[in-house]
């Protein structure tokens, strides 16, 4: 993958050191970007062993909406362990509930957004058409002497994108994200990869991507984070009846710690394999085939449901990640 190899060089030349909330410094650089052509193969990195598994497991627990670091292992992902039980700050949250518990995270917020309405409570037409797109009244509180009623909804933000790619795909809003404001002190880590915005060409059946990440570990996250975004936009794109065609993958802060600069360095020195091809299993059904669209399946895939075909890569090589 010779995006992420420029990425890597691109820091190294033009990023400045930094501190952080982590106390190891970072080589950092603003703003990049990598854009991948699902066509010409899957974008998993080859200069070293990508945890595959791993970051389906994740993936698949995001889609799940779970919380707990328990749940993300037994997907087979074991990267939640720490930022759980051993992140000082989270520990001592009022709002963890306890071992491997990781609050509000991702998956919470792509498929449960809480959705507040506080309206008068004698503007009936507003009520009836909240209470319509399935609010429910929850409170009556009485503000500056004018009674109110407060009404709540989980919103699944991602079905409500599959919904709009194939009821109407020239939309230019069909996104979702996990930055909320007012749960970020909820959560055992803010999102990193908030904002995915998904591109429809009817034209063409063609699915895109853009992924938005604030901040991204390049070393370790970057290409876990790659393979996790080109894996749903293949499960969306196949749900959907489209076929997944360009990933765009952009970073606000992209930093290398400087106790992964060996590892990076023994990376660019070796020649990127070509791209495996994935494969999705067959139990996953085909919109484009089957002609009934089934946005259940976001919660019924697993890990087994994704494999890599042909894919050949260098020694692993391991880094300690920074909490």
């Amino acid at each position: 993958m010779k995006q992420y190899l420029d990425l890597v060089r691109n820091i190294l030349d033009a990023g400045s050191l930094q501190e952080n909330r982590t106390g190891i410094r970072t080589i950092s650089m603003p703003g990049a970007m990598m854009k991948f052509d699902l066509q010409e193969g899957f974008p998993a990195v080859t200069t070293r062993k990508l945890a595959f598994k791993s970051a389906v497991g994740e993936m698949v627990g995001f889609l799940r909406g779970s919380r707990n670091a328990s749940e993300f292992r037994e997907l087979g992902c074991k990267v939640w362990d720490q930022n759980a039980n051993e992140n000082r700050q989270w520990l001592d949250n009022p709002y963890r509930l306890g071992t491997d518990d990781l609050g509000e995270i991702y998956g919470v917020q792509w498929r449960k957004w809480p959705a507040y309405k506080l309206l008068d409570s004698g503007n009936n037409n507003q009520i009836m058409d909240a209470v319509s797109k399935g609010y429910e009244k929850i409170a009556e509180i009485s503000e500056n002497g004018v009674q109110k009623v407060l009404l709540y909804k989980a919103i699944d933000q991602l079905k409500h994108c599959l919904d709009t790619i194939v009821h109407n795909p020239s939309d230019r809003r069909i996104l979702f994200h996990a930055w909320n404001p007012a749960q970020l002190d909820e959560m055992a880590l803010p999102p990193c990869h908030l904002l995915y915005q998904f591109l429809p060409n009817a034209s063409k059946k063609e699915l895109s991507l853009c992924l938005y990440i604030r901040s991204n570990d390049v070393g370790l996250g970057t290409p876990f984070n790659i393979a996790e975004g080109a894996v749903l936009l293949s499960l969306v794109a196949r749900l959907t009846g489209f076929t997944p065609r360009w990933f765009t993958y952009f970073i606000g802060d992209a930093h290398i710690y400087e106790n992964h600069l060996d590892m990076l360095r023994e990376q660019l020195k070796r020649e990127p394999y070509p791209s495996p091809k994935l494969i999705v299993s067959d139990r996953i059904p085909e919109f484009s085939k089957t002609g009934k669209y089934q946005p259940e399946w976001l919660e019924k895939i697993g890990p087994s449901d994704f494999s890599l075909e042909n894919y050949l890569h260098h020694p692993p090589l391991t880094a300690p990640m920074a909490v």
